[in-house]
């Protein structure tokens, strides 16, 4: 009897040991699994940079939806720099976060960013630009290649489908820079009347943009119409256009529609941008982020509405 007692207990035992040792940590990252819902979310947010109204804009309107919700966010500034995002990443998740959204730096460069979100089993989005890699549930963004074809449509209007071209590109690696670009072609590219004398990276910047159209004017001042791939770089333009009094006879096209693009387009500098909407992308991105933690399907795909600012 004691020796069977013994026996008892020691299998005991050792399934109490088993339970203590399992291997998924506490608050485990996964999407929830109860059937409750679950409210006490932590969201890691990580931004390229904040030096770009844009995405501060679109940081706010995550935060505000996060606050209403009562989620917890840990926002990041990347600073245009890949290494930064993979740090950044790395701390949010020894803060136990539940989801990672994520701007990325580069869209070649996030994707180690990304796995080892997915090594910690944390659920990754993408916002505004893509990643060329890694487990991702949903991307959610403006169409950019539409985007980038109403610019060229625009433009085609303006100059009555002829006239030399020049397009001011993004950082290059980035979703963004190559889905605009690539409307801007699907429709540009069909025209044999449109001559694109320059195309060159202004890095979403307004100083480059004003660099680089500098430079492009000493060599070259026959020109007719620009598209920035955003408004940044559109406003650059615009400085070097002004200084040589060539504004009044260049059409000028940006991406984005922030506050001092519009404010452009208003007095007459910019001649149109295409209107995202980083605050509603912001608050889409917290509002999918809930569903995915609570296990809810979601489309690979979420767009945002783009829409023609013009005079």
């Amino acid at each position: 009897m004691y020796k069977y007692l013994k026996t008892i207990g020691v299998i005991a035992l050792t399934f109490l040991i088993a339970v203590g040792c399992s291997t998924e940590k506490p608050g485990s990252n996964n999407a929830n699994n109860d059937d409750e819902p679950k409210d006490d979310i932590k969201i890691g947010l990580s931004i390229s940079t904040l030096d770009n109204p844009f995405f501060v804009t679109l940081r706010d309107g995550a935060e505000a939806a996060a606050e209403k919700e009562d989620f917890e966010v840990i926002s990041s500034d990347a600073q245009d720099d890949s290494s930064t995002q993979l740090d950044d990443v790395e701390d949010m998740i020894q803060q136990d976060i539940d989801i990672l959204l994520i701007n990325p730096a580069d869209s070649d460069a996030v994707v180690s960013a990304i796995e080892l979100a997915n090594d910690e089993d944390i659920p990754v989005i993408t916002v505004d630009r893509e990643s060329e890699g890694g487990d991702v549930v949903t991307h959610i963004a403006s169409d950019n290649v539409e985007g980038g074809e109403m610019a060229a449509e625009y433009i085609d209007e303006e100059l009555d489908g002829k006239g030399n071209l020049v397009e001011l590109e993004g950082v290059s690696g980035a979703s963004a820079t190559r889905e605009r670009g690539e409307g801007f072609h699907n429709v540009i590219d069909d025209n044999d009347d449109f001559d694109l004398v320059s195309q060159q990276s202004a890095d979403f910047d307004r100083t480059e943009g004003l660099s680089v159209m500098e430079n492009i004017l000493q060599s070259d001042d026959d020109i007719d119409a620009v598209f920035a791939h955003n408004d940044e770089m559109a406003l650059g333009a615009v400085e070097a256009l002004e200084s040589k009094d060539m504004l009044d006879d260049v059409t000028i096209v940006g991406f984005d529609a922030t506050d001092d693009g519009q404010e452009a387009v208003e007095d007459g500098k910019m001649d149109a941008s295409i209107a995202q909407q980083p605050e509603l992308i912001g608050e889409t991105s917290i509002e999918e982020a809930e569903k995915v933690v609570n296990g809810e399907e979601v489309d690979d795909f979420i767009p945002v509405d783009l829409e023609m600012l013009d005079e």
